[in-house]
């Protein structure tokens, strides 16, 4: 199978909950939970984050965010994984750095004082419920294993794969084609997320899946419904 890195951005749902405590006073940062939190427990999770949105005061670009990241894992020998997100909550909008690989939450306060060093500025405190629903885009790399055409598999992650999909679709069709898709299919229990794939002739419309020891076969029949609803 061949590998390769690229450039996308994935659209995700999820229930969002605020981080209160080991921050900054009075800024805004979020935790999202595992997307297979549904299937494995979350209490392994209490001392350890998925995913962390650190919200700044302003946009910043994909390209900034990467050069300090890299500079911040050398400089302190961490192996963080910052990228660009926005997060939509209501009718609100906030811009951020999404951070994968903190040990700890323990350890996020000291992670965004090392942001701040580079010029980083982040926002103020907002009242956010618990478990409460928003949509996330993340501008990120992606490290792919072509199993075959339109599906790819992540190295990093067996229960990972990604299947193109013919055309694109904005987000609350795309939404009410998956409920119908998870509906009407034999596979359960999978997570799923909207993405493109940014190529050197044009953008690839693709959707993310994700199950516990999910099959190829699996996926295939998956695929092969977005093609039947897309088509």
């Amino acid at each position: 199978m061949s590998k390769r890195e690229i450039l996308g951005k994935l659209t995700r749902q999820e229930n969002i909950s605020p981080i209160d405590r080991n921050k900054i006073s009075n800024t805004l940062v979020i935790h999202v939970p595992s997307p297979l939190a549904t299937y494995y427990t979350r209490f392994s999770q209490i001392n350890k984050p998925n995913t962390v949105l650190l919200i700044t005061k302003e946009p910043a670009s994909f390209e900034k965010i990467l050069r300090v990241t890299s500079r911040i894992n050398s400089e302190n020998n961490l192996k963080i994984d910052g990228a660009k997100c926005e997060i939509t909550i209501g009718n609100k909008k906030y811009s951020g750095i999404r951070v994968k690989g903190i040990d700890q939450f323990s350890d996020i306060e000291n992670l965004q004082r090392l942001f701040e060093k580079q010029k980083f500025t982040f926002a103020r405190n907002v009242h956010i419920k618990n478990d409460t629903d928003s949509l996330i885009r993340v501008n990120k790399f992606f490290e792919l294993e072509k199993v075959e055409d339109g599906i790819y598999h992540s190295p990093n992650n067996e229960d990972r794969y990604y299947i193109e999909i013919p055309k694109h679709i904005h987000w609350d069709e795309f939404r009410d084609v998956t409920f119908d898709i998870k509906n009407n299919v034999s596979v359960s229990g999978y997570d799923v997320a909207k993405g493109i794939f940014y190529e050197k002739d044009g953008i690839t419309e693709m959707v993310r899946i994700i199950k516990p020891n999910i099959t190829l076969e699996m996926v295939k029949e998956v695929k092969d419904k977005y093609f039947d609803r897309l088509l």
